[in-house]
């Protein structure tokens, strides 16, 4: 048996690197429909290679963690792209980009884009979220559409690690896979002015070599429900609540409508930003209100 990483799944077919650096086209075993296991892009496995040189995927190791759209699997990382306008900057976007990456224990990385299209004021504003957010424990790094110096500030988050590119359309996630390396050649579109929306035309999920870790090339989160989220477990992904929950009266409380709330208490001392908890509410109601799963 021969162990590699899934690196692209494409019509059917599974390539996998393997450990000593080579790629085998691979079919999975009819068990695993049996067993309605699906390989995933990013999956550890074993193969079996065959006479002709392609080969079967045979067993598949424990995940660290899953997404299901984009369906892959092993993340460490999510460098969520926003820019700051084209579209315009979006904190409710991001902060449901956050708590999906949380929810799966993956280390976010937040990129604002298109800098050096911003005005002044622009600018400032863009500065004043990427304090907030630091001061919250994330990474910001702020990025040029044009200027590839900024872009190889990303290097270091990227070295080594499984990543996946996340973000609404137009933002410029393949612009900047393509800045990093430029033999990449991604294919975009420009934004469609009337559609405020960009056009991509990835069709698979593949994993992407890149200074030595690897990159999830995809066309983003397609999904940004929270579905998979319950609402017991949704304040735990908002890290600056969690660093002041335990002063909250009752345990397990929801920084909702009970009293001596130290959550809504650090809000209106401007400790924790008011948008922040604005998102929350809206994000718990949403989990509230679906439909209960069976």
């Amino acid at each position: 048996m021969t162990k590699g990483t899934i690196v692209k799944a494409l019509s059917g077919f599974y390539y996998v690197k393997t450990d000593d650096g080579q790629t085998y086209q691979c079919r999975g075993r009819g068990l695993f429909r049996k067993q309605k296991i699906s390989p995933l892009v990013g999956d550890r496995v074993e193969i079996d290679i065959m006479d002709d040189g392609d080969g079967y995927v045979t067993k598949i190791e424990k995940r660290k963690n899953e997404l299901i759209r984009p369906p892959v699997s092993n993340i460490e990382q999510a460098i969520i792209v926003t820019s700051c306008l084209e579209p315009d900057f979006n904190a409710l976007l991001l902060d449901r980009f956050l708590v999906l990456v949380e929810s799966k224990g993956i280390e976010p990385l937040i990129v604002i884009s298109k800098m050096d299209l911003a005005s002044e004021q622009v600018k400032n504003e863009m500065a004043k979220y990427q304090s907030i957010y630091e001061n919250m424990g994330y990474s910001v790094v702020l990025t040029s559409s044009k200027d590839e110096e900024l872009f190889r500030q990303l290097i270091p988050y990227i070295e080594g690690k499984s990543s996946v590119i996340a973000g609404q359309s137009g933002v410029g996630k393949s612009s900047l896979l393509n800045a990093l390396d430029p033999n990449l050649n991604i294919d975009t579109n420009h934004i469609s002015e009337s559609l405020g929306r960009g056009k991509h035309t990835t069709r698979h999920v593949e994993l992407i070599p890149l200074f030595n870790g690897l990159v999830a090339d995809t066309p983003g989160f397609s999904s940004l429900d929270f579905r998979e989220i319950d609402s017991e477990k949704l304040p735990a992904y908002f890290p600056d609540m969690v660093a002041v929950q335990d002063d909250c009266k009752f345990r397990g409380c929801m920084h909702h409508k009970e009293p001596k709330c130290a959550v809504k208490a650090a809000v209106e001392k401007g400790q924790i930003p008011s948008f922040r908890y604005e998102h929350y509410l809206q994000f718990l109601e949403e989990i509230q209100i679906r439909k209960p799963r069976y």
